[in-house]
């Protein structure tokens, strides 16, 4: 479990935030690709206990969207947690400047889909995160294009830095973000709540 007050260790890690409402394979490649990318140590797969632009309504219980994200972690180097929860936080900037403070030695990345820079300007206090935390953004089918010219993307241009520099993109403070290639895989959450399939196994990678 990842300690709620923190401790001193020292590594590369990537957030992935999210309702996992289930979790499932696009959340795994997303993880895996980021590992690669950006040279992390570890990816956490932090389960939000609920996302205030998302309704209420179909939104899974929130221990059954952390077991889902839990079968999907190997525990080692992706980390399925409710750390979230455990600070008692909704939002991501209240989230990662707890996190910052708690594991002064860990370079934090947050991570991503195109589908969320294109809504990040709804997010609360968008332009104070994106200068507290490096952001690393993953293709999403359909979202590409409204992602690079939405509100956030425009803000921000000045800040992106290209992909070459993703490994070294968590020693940055803050202020920078970098669009990742990366296949892009259509599977939603929605469809596979629809279906009745409730996650896939990280052995259907």
């Amino acid at each position: 479990m990842i300690p709620t007050f923190g401790d001193g260790r020292r590594m590369r890690v990537g957030l992935l935030g999210g309702s996992f409402n289930p979790a499932h394979i696009g959340h795994l490649q997303v993880a895996q690709r980021a590992l690669r990318a950006l040279k992390l140590d570890q990816v956490w797969l932090m389960v939000s206990p609920g996302n205030p632009l998302k309704p209420r309504k179909g939104m899974g219980a929130f221990r059954a969207r952390l077991a889902s994200a839990q079968r999907l972690a190997d525990g080692r180097r992706i980390c399925a947690t409710d750390i979230e929860a455990r600070l008692k936080q909704r939002y991501t900037v209240k989230t990662v400047a707890l996190l910052k403070q708690r594991f002064p030695n860990v370079q934090f990345v947050w991570l991503m889909g195109a589908d969320g820079l294109a809504q990040f300007s709804r997010w609360k206090n968008w332009r104070v995160l994106a200068r507290m935390i490096p952001i690393a953004i993953l293709p999403r089918p359909g979202s590409v294009t409204p992602a690079l010219h939405g509100a956030a993307a425009s803000v921000l241009r000045r800040n992106r830095r290209p992909s070459r520099e993703a490994p070294i993109l968590g020693r940055r403070k803050g202020s920078a973000w970098t669009f990742l290639s990366a296949p892009q895989n259509d599977i939603s959450a929605t469809a596979l709540r629809k279906s009745g399939q409730i996650c896939l196994d990280a052995d259907q990678e």
